[in-house]
């Protein structure tokens, strides 16, 4: 469904990606593993239309290049981004927030199916359709930031570090959520560093060192990888 090809990003003269190419598909959830630094949010930005990307560059999403579009139009086509640091409106209801994720001509006609789909992976955010978003947590917020996103009746689902300043139990809801996201039918690319439960509930990941792709393998694979237990998982010799 969403087929990457050769993508090149650069911020003036540092290259921030060189030559990715990765795919999505329906369902699936595919994990991107890197450190700080490798590229991992230019490619989310590169895919939403946030950054240039070279000329020789494809992004393919079923059947349709996305690769010289505007961000609103990406969002149009059927691919949504849930940034790093989330990004809602804190004076907006949780309410108004959702409903601003609908305003994509895609998702108007399935706006009320949407939204019960929303709160049927958050059952928070029915209690809290009329609170002001920046009165709820960082896990709370999280939740309307996907919710939003999911509004706009998406295709591929773009999360770059859903997990990050979340407490525990809030990342276990988290990852509950976006494994049963993937039961829609809903393909997700994730960015995140919490390598152990990222792997968990992903089919397949792609390691990525200095805007570059080192390794991809099933998730179960890249688990039992010695080397990528070491880099990402805590485990192996120091």
């Amino acid at each position: 469904m969403l087929d990457i090809k050769n993508l090149s990003v650069s911020y003036g003269k540092h290259a921030a990606l060189r030559d990715v190419s990765l795919t999505v598909d329906r369902g699936e959830i595919v994990v991107m593993l890197g450190a700080n630094g490798a590229g991992k949010s230019s490619l989310l930005k590169a895919c939403a239309g946030l950054v240039t990307a070279h000329d020789d560059t494809s992004i393919n999403l079923s059947g349709a290049e996305l690769t010289d579009l505007s961000a609103h139009k990406i969002v149009e086509a059927g691919l949504a981004l849930v940034p790093e640091g989330r990004g809602i409106f804190g004076e907006l209801t949780v309410r108004e927030n959702l409903e601003l994720g609908a305003f994509a001509k895609r998702a108007r006609a399935s706006e009320k199916q949407n939204l019960d789909r929303v709160i049927g992976l958050f059952p928070k955010l029915a209690e809290r359709l009329g609170q002001a978003a920046r009165t709820m947590s960082g896990g709370e917020q999280q939740m309307v930031a996907i919710g939003r996103a999911l509004m706009s009746n998406p295709d591929i689902l773009l999360l770059d570090e859903p997990s990050l300043g979340l407490s525990p139990i809030m990342t276990g809801d988290l990852f509950k959520a976006l494994a049963a996201i993937r039961t829609t039918g809903v393909g997700v690319l994730l960015v995140e560093q919490n390598a152990h439960q990222s792997l968990a509930i992903s089919d397949r990941g792609y390691l990525i060192e200095n805007g570059a792709i080192t390794g991809q393998d099933t998730a179960r694979a890249l688990q039992s990888d010695p080397a990528v237990q070491k880099a990402f998982l805590g485990l192996g010799a120091a």
